[in-house]
């Protein structure tokens, strides 16, 4: 069976071709090698996988590309419209460009045509040092573009070398004659008796030339390649032919011309790079070569010298890849791992001369051999930026977020294109260009620029604050005014309208009063354990108290009028023993809600944060874990009201001059009033403001008993006392 790839890697791995030179383009040169075979080099283009990699590691060190596209080897026009614009669109200040300087002619042309200026060019080593681009047409769009290049060296005898070529009739220097034609800008005519000794010279001395630099010292001449050449005679033939019939008007060099007394790329060799990369190439297969035909060499290879010089390209790859030595120029030449030698550039920065010229300046150097973080070396101040200036220019689609605020990408667009959102209440970020806003810690608020968290302010209603000082001073009114009444009432507690309905109970009522407004007091100031657990019994229990007060003072006021009936003996059998026991009876329950609530869910001190995002306060409050308990306890007081309530409706009719009944009815609707509207307020009042609004209902409810109730019969007392007799209370009923 034939196997035609076997008979083919064969054939290559028997190649008389030992090793290849390339070009410093990697197409061209890796075409051949995949063709010649030794090295299974495959193929790849330079442009695409330099921008690659680059890309990659752009991106790893947080950069940022905004597009990027491809240059064609041959661009259309079409595509160089679309490329300029592009760029002239595109906010992009920094452009890395990985071409030769053939595909970027036409494009360049178009945007120095458009006036485009300041974009600040990187440029690879195969354009960085074209003089092709650096004509003053070039000067507003290239000046201080900035790039890597190989080393640029003297090598000694290199321009003795290149100085006695000379042009020949003879075959094979078709492409130095059309050189010498340009250069002096005459025709060539050879006298037939040119000897064969000066041909082989100039010959040998052109295939030299070509070998050592095939680009940079020819850069302002197109030249094709050397296979195109040689495949191509006839037709460079032809192209010479028509080139003499129309130069006609120029005059006839013989090619003895001293090449001594001329300026281009080609005589200037004082930092040749790529002829200098051939030179380091060539010294590397002399010294893999020298060490595999050594007769002490070691490995598979010893002894090589008694077979004299037969070896294959493989045996020669194996000492290619041991190459250590330092040439002249005190670099260190060999390969990694990888077969990749060791990077080292020297940076170039475009920059105009005293004449207005542009020069190439090397300003730092790479080397991939130095310790980490020492590899790069870049004078910076000596370096000149886009449109000759100092300054670095800035490249970014989006300025890095401020403090206090984070980024948010737009959709579609790459990661540094974002917009800056600031950071939500409760957050900050205290760094530029933060992509997320950190959460404060619990009871921790962010100041008003969002950079940093600052303690919590805790709130609570003070007696420090206006309205705690208000509802204190309501407080010790109701206190005051109610010790004045209870003063008047044992004062005068013999005469007929404080004994009317059991002065006993008037007392334990203007106490309970006393406490409805004391236990206000426990709602203001900064809670405490003691004080959340006492400030919704002590409420419970006084306002039951004192409506278990008026729900006796109620029954005794209607029974007492129903006495004066034929075979009336229900206020006999309801007397002060009875009213005492109920009073009892009725308080008890709330005693024993209260004292369950307290001892198996008792209200705590609680820091709230509910209400920092809005106010940036810490609300300090009693929490309760059983909020049904708060509410049992006020319907319980609801239910006593409603009670009284009933019973003083139904006692409204009784006689006018003394009817407590009516003012029991005016104070009970006051407190049902108060407390109907004290629920949605409490509900709906946000931090301290809701202990605010339950002190104010305990206040208003408590004035508007002590008023309804007590400040009549004071009248009475003190300023109409004639009424004050058993008669006064009565006579209407009599009559």
């Amino acid at each position: 069976m034939y196997d035609a790839k076997s008979e083919t890697s064969l054939c290559l791995a028997d190649s008389p071709v030992p090793v290849v030179i390339g070009l410093a383009s990697s197409s061209p040169t890796r075409a051949v090698a995949q063709t010649l075979g030794p090295f299974n080099i495959p193929l790849d283009d330079y442009s695409q996988y330099g921008i690659q990699a680059f890309s990659n590691q752009f991106k790893q060190q947080g950069g940022c590309l905004a597009f990027h596209f491809i240059i064609p080897k041959s661009p259309t026009a079409a595509e160089i419209q679309e490329f300029a614009d592009k760029l002239q669109s595109s906010t992009t200040q920094v452009v890395v460009v990985f071409a030769t300087e053939g595909q970027l002619v036409d494009l360049f042309l178009e945007l120095a045509d458009r006036n485009v200026t300041g974009i600040q060019w990187v440029a690879s080593e195969a354009w960085v040092t074209a003089t092709l681009l650096t004509s003053p047409h070039f000067h507003p769009l290239l000046e201080g573009t900035l790039g890597f290049s190989f080393p640029g060296v003297r090598i000694p005898g290199l321009e003795d070398f290149l100085l006695n070529v000379h042009p020949s009739p003879k075959p094979g220097m078709e492409l130095v004659n059309m050189f010498w034609e340009e250069l002096f800008g005459c025709r060539l005519e050879f006298k037939d008796d040119r000897s064969k000794d000066n041909y082989a010279d100039t010959m040998d001395n052109f295939l030299e030339l070509h070998a050592l630099d095939n680009k940079s010292d020819f850069q302002n001449i197109s030249w094709p390649p050397v296979g195109q050449i040689v495949e191509n005679i006839s037709a460079v033939k032809e192209l010479a032919d028509k080139n003499d019939e129309g130069a006609g008007g120029k005059p006839v060099c013989s090619g003895s011309e001293d090449l001594r007394y001329t300026e281009s790329s080609y005589t200037d060799v004082s930092q040749v790079r790529i002829s200098y990369n051939v030179y380091k190439a060539v010294y590397v297969i002399a010294h893999a070569l020298h060490t595999l035909l050594n007769c002490d060499s070691e490995g598979e290879n010893q002894g090589m010298c008694e077979k004299h010089t037969l070896f294959t390209s493989k045996q020669l790859l194996h000492y290619l890849k041991t190459v250590n030595f330092t040439n002249q120029f005190e670099e260190k030449v060999y390969f990694d791992s990888n077969g990749e030698p060791v990077p080292l550039y020297d940076i170039i920065n475009w920059q105009k001369d005293s004449t207005g010229e542009i020069r190439f300046v090397k300003v730092g150097s790479y080397d991939g051999s130095a310790p980490l973080r020492q590899q790069l070396q870049l004078e910076q101040y000596t370096i000149v930026w886009t449109k000759g200036q100092s300054q670095v220019p800035i490249s970014q689609c989006s300025a890095p977020c401020s403090p206090g605020s984070r980024q948010a990408r737009r959709a579609g667009e790459p990661h540094c294109c974002f917009d800056c959102l600031p950071c939500a209440e409760g957050e900050f970020s205290n760094q530029t260009g933060s992509t997320e806003c950190t959460k404060c810690p619990e009871y921790h608020w962010s100041d008003k620029d969002k950079v940093k968290c600052v303690a919590g302010v805790e709130d609570f209603l003070s007696f420090n604050d206006t309205m705690g000082i208000i509802l204190v001073a309501l407080t010790l009114l109701g206190v005051v005014s109610t010790t004045i009444i209870t003063t008047v009432f044992h004062h005068f507690r013999f005469t007929p309208i404080v004994k009317a309905n059991n002065s006993e109970i008037s007392f334990l009522l203007l106490m309970s009063l006393k406490l409805c407004f004391l236990c206000s007091l426990v709602f203001i100031g900064q809670p405490s354990v003691w004080t959340c657990r006492l400030r919704q019994a002590a409420f419970g229990i006084s306002f039951v108290l004192c409506l278990s007060c008026l729900f006796v003072k109620t029954i005794v006021v209607l029974l007492a009028f129903r006495a004066n009936l034929p075979s009336s003996r229900a206020l006999k059998q309801f007397g002060p023993s009875q009213q005492r026991t109920l009073i009892l009876c009725t308080t008890t329950p709330q005693v024993c809600l209260c004292a369950g609530w307290l001892l198996c869910a008792p209200p705590f001190p609680f820091r709230n944060p509910t209400y920092q995002a809005s106010t940036g306060k810490i609300v300090l409050e009693c929490k309760e874990p059983w909020p049904p308990g708060f509410y049992l306890v006020l319907g319980y007081i609801g239910l006593l009201a409603f009670l009284c309530l009933l019973l003083a409706y139904l006692g409204r009719k009784l006689p006018d001059t003394f009817n407590e009944a009516k003012l029991i009815t005016f104070s009970m609707l006051i407190f049902w009033a108060v407390w109907i509207s004290f629920i949605p307020a409490y509900v709906s009042s946000p931090g301290k403001f809701t202990v605010a609004v339950e002190v104010f209902a305990i206040l208003a409810s408590s004035f508007g008993l002590l008023l309804c109730i007590f400040v009549p019969k004071c009248y009475i007392i003190l300023l109409m006392p004639e009424k004050n007799i058993k008669k006064g209370i009565i006579g209407r009923y009599l009559r």
